[in-house]
């Protein structure tokens, strides 16, 4: 349950207008003892247990450089609910499903805020959802974001195709770049090409354009992901010790790149905004999300004008970090396991053919390729811990008092690595997610825990799906994956938001062996195809 305790005054009994003064004292102490009886009554239920915090840090030397697995690790000692403290702020930790799903489904609205974190208040202009408080005026706005990515993505079958064509044409520059890069037996690193091919998608649905691989300008502006997600993953320092901004140090450092790069990304965001507004003619049909999202705004006074760039800052920002993060993760596991590679291969093969582009209409047939999609969420959890939330409210979780403005981490890693659960968690197997018949178990893909839950669920989920879909079907049929055998094969990670894998072995791409046709016969046949 929760409550929130009644102000002095509504303690107070109803007093005539007669009431002479002498009664008014007497009530008042009176109230006041109620008041006191009640906090401790509140005081007798039990905080969360947790380890012992340090002057001035806190706990947070105890969080390590993977602060999922030491939460993984401390729940392990204290239970699922623990606290910390990370400098001045009190933090409750959920780990495992049951005390997740309670929090945030069933008391939503009480663990739906968001601490007021100074890195916070950087994104987006200072008006981001991802990162904004929870109020009446940002569930309007939420719910409104909601429903223009889907209406352009995946909210009809012309939306669906207009995406489709945005991706598949991405992916043939994509396969083009990679196989060039790969000439005469080179291995390479992907990880520049996959965030721009990405952030092209998304360019092409927010604002209706897209950039060459060879853009500077472009390229540094998606190409500080990294940056990003290590100033507000849970535990970051930026925020827990504030105080050491005071002095030239790492922290200040990384708060002033921090600083720059939210300027900068939510500058060009805002230019695309002022030329929408300005050539978006009244009652035309919206071009891409921005128009759609100023359309909106005409239309619904009550959605604040200066939130439309915001909110497409949090839409292209998140979703080009996310999904790059996701796809390079994804060619890790084909390098590290050849014979899920093979399979994947030769799954698409007997599906597609090789006369035409896997599609979305495929995805119900393919799904080997499916459960390889989700093992890899499952296996990275390569979004390990959400965005911290705090709460409304006083409140209570599994026995436990929780007060309002307590910091909330919810490590989903321990949800998609908790051996109750999955068994031999630590085995990358596709096959997990299959049921006895060969298709995918719905059931168990539900209990993948990537993109939170409740009131914070990411409005993105559905797009990011179906692009990891295509992306990886496409780069499945059309190439082989290849590692250098002359490098370390030790999987490693940066953490930050998303962890970011350290790509120490690199990477030959060669057109898929079993192809018939160059991927700009097979590119030319698709866009008919689904014109």
């Amino acid at each position: 349950g929760q409550f929130t305790e009644p102000p002095l005054v509504s303690l107070l009994p109803s007093l005539p207008a007669s009431t002479g003064r002498q009664q008014a004292a007497a009530t008042v102490p009176t109230a006041l003892l109620l008041q006191r009886r009640r906090r401790r009554r509140l005081g007798e239920r039990r905080a969360p247990p947790g380890p012992f915090p340090w002057p001035l840090i806190g706990n947070a030397a105890q969080l390590g450089s993977a602060p999922h697995l030491s939460f993984a690790r401390l729940a392990s000692t204290y239970g699922a609910v623990f606290q910390l403290r990370l400098g001045r702020w009190p933090v409750v930790v959920l780990n495992g499903e049951s005390a997740i799903r309670q929090a945030l489904v069933r008391q939503g609205a009480a663990f739906a805020g968001r601490p007021a974190f100074p890195s916070f208040r950087l994104v987006s202009g200072g008006r981001s959802l991802a990162f904004g408080g929870y109020s009446e005026l940002w569930k309007l706005h939420r719910r409104a974001a909601h429903a223009t990515v889907r209406a352009f993505s995946t909210g009809s079958p012309a939306t669906r195709r207009l995406l489709e064509r945005h991706l598949l044409g991405e992916a043939r520059a994509l396969v083009a770049l990679l196989v060039r890069g790969s000439a005469g037996g080179a291995f390479l690193d992907p990880s520049r090409v996959l965030v721009v091919a990405v952030a092209n998608v998304m360019s092409a649905l927010c604002f209706g354009r897209r950039y060459s691989h060879g853009d500077g300008e472009f390229l540094r502006l998606v190409g500080r992901n990294e940056q990003f997600g290590r100033a507000v993953g849970a535990g970051s320092l930026v925020d827990a010790l504030p105080w050491l901004q005071r002095f030239p140090s790492p922290v200040r450092a990384a708060y002033r790149a921090f600083r720059d790069l939210n300027r900068d990304f939510y500058g060009f965001v805002r230019g695309k905004f002022l030329q929408h507004q300005r050539s978006l003619r009244p009652g035309a049909a919206p071009r891409d999300m921005m128009d759609a999202f100023i359309r909106l705004q005409r239309e619904q006074p009550r959605l604040q004008l200066e939130h439309v760039p915001a909110t497409v800052t949090d839409i292209f920002g998140a979703s080009q970090d996310t999904l790059s993060t996701a796809l390079l993760w994804l060619l890790i596991f084909l390098i590290r396991y050849p014979k899920v590679q093979a399979k994947m291969q030769e799954e698409v093969d007997r599906i597609v053919g090789r006369d035409r582009l896997p599609c979305a209409e495929d995805q119900p047939h393919l799904p080997y390729i499916m459960a390889f999609l989700y093992e890899s969420m499952r296996f990275s959890s390569f979004v390990p811990v959400t965005i911290p939330h705090a709460t409304t409210t006083n409140t209570f979780i599994m026995g436990y008092l929780i007060p309002k403005d307590t910091v909330i981490f919810v490590n989903q890693w321990s949800v998609n690595h908790d051996p109750a659960k999955w068994s031999n968690p630590e085995d990358f197997d596709p096959t997990r997610f299959l049921d006895e018949n060969g298709f995918i178990n719905k059931d168990l893909t539900s209990s993948v825990m990537i993109f939170s839950m409740g009131k914070r669920r990411c409005i993105g989920e559905e797009l990011s799906k179906v692009q990891l879909f295509l992306f990886t079907s496409i780069l499945v049929h059309q190439c082989h994956f290849t590692a250098n055998p002359n490098e370390d094969p030790k999987m490693d990670y940066t953490y930050g938001l998303t962890i970011k894998p350290n790509l120490k072995r690199k990477i030959r791409f060669d057109t898929s062996s079993s192809g018939k046709h160059d991927i700009i016969h097979v590119l030319i046949y698709s866009l008919v195809r689904i014109t």
